[in-house]
């Protein structure tokens, strides 16, 4: 990817000279694999050179092969075969995440977690983090939204091996009590995305109705005959004369009902 106009500058380097990449996305790495990528460095060799930039005299930073760089003290190896690229603190950031993005592997929550680095170590935009990484600013936007979740929630995604899309569907439930309910049903029940969906918007309509009921006011049937005499009675008042006035109004608590009688017109009809 960036490789090609430095190629003059390979050399070995001793692995106790090189530092791991403080904007390394990726925070996961399989034992298995790189046992297995060991192996292979053991019988064939480092095929493709890291990527490092010199930071101290006799020290190095890591751009891109965290991988090949654990694999190969696995191996035993004492130094590996870098490319030595002249670039800052920012674009060695943005190497190591394009690098990891190109490989497409990295999972969703360290491709947001690295983009949010990024942002935050460079004083970059969303738009400059989007120009830079070849993206829209739309999709840098979605990727840091899965960042919301909690970081158990996370984990228990990753641990399950659900998908970005069963992250995105957990983004919809701003209750983070209910959306844990959520994910522990999706995990017990092993939902796709397709039914994980339906589960959400099934619990978000019961969450709704539910709050809807909570502030309804019960009105009993007795109670509306009662309101009715209450109103005949006023009636009857005015058309005698009495110009009798009528206010209801209802709180959580109560139904207020109130009855103003003018004293002068009440006193001339009781005489």
């Amino acid at each position: 990817m960036f490789f090609n106009q430095t190629t003059d500058k390979i050399r070995s380097v001793p692995v106790i000279q090189i530092e791991s990449n403080r904007a390394q996305p990726r925070t996961h790495f399989s034992k298995q694999e790189l046992e297995s990528l060991s192996q292979s460095i053991k019988e064939n060799g480092i095929l493709q050179p890291l990527t490092v930039r010199k930071i101290l005299a006799s020290r190095y930073e890591l751009i891109a092969g965290e991988r090949r760089l654990r694999a190969s003290i696995m191996a035993g190896f004492k130094s590996v075969p870098c490319i030595i690229l002249d670039c800052d603190e920012t674009q060695s950031a943005v190497f190591a995440l394009l690098e990891n993005l190109q490989r497409a592997d990295l999972g969703p929550f360290e491709e947001a977690e690295g983009i949010q680095r990024l942002i935050n170590g460079s004083g970059m935009t969303q738009e400059m983090a989007a120009q830079k990484l070849g993206k829209k600013q739309s999709t840098i936007a979605n990727k840091l939204r899965l960042l919301k979740l909690t970081k158990e929630e996370r984990q228990k995604i990753v641990g399950a091996g659900l998908t970005e899309r069963h992250a995105r569907a957990l983004l919809k439930v701003d209750d983070i009590e209910l959306r844990e309910v959520a994910l522990s049903r999706i995990i017990l029940k092993g939902l796709n995305v397709q039914k994980s969906e339906i589960l959400i918007d099934s619990m978000l309509e019961h969450k709704n109705k539910k709050g809807l009921n909570s502030h309804k006011t019960i009105v009993i049937k007795d109670l509306r005959i009662f309101m009715n005499t209450i109103n005949k009675a006023i009636d009857t008042m005015n058309l005698s004369g009495i110009k009798a006035q009528r206010e209801q109004r209802e709180t959580e608590e109560y139904i207020e009902y109130m009855v103003r009688i003018p004293k002068i017109m009440a006193l001339k009809k009781a005489n």
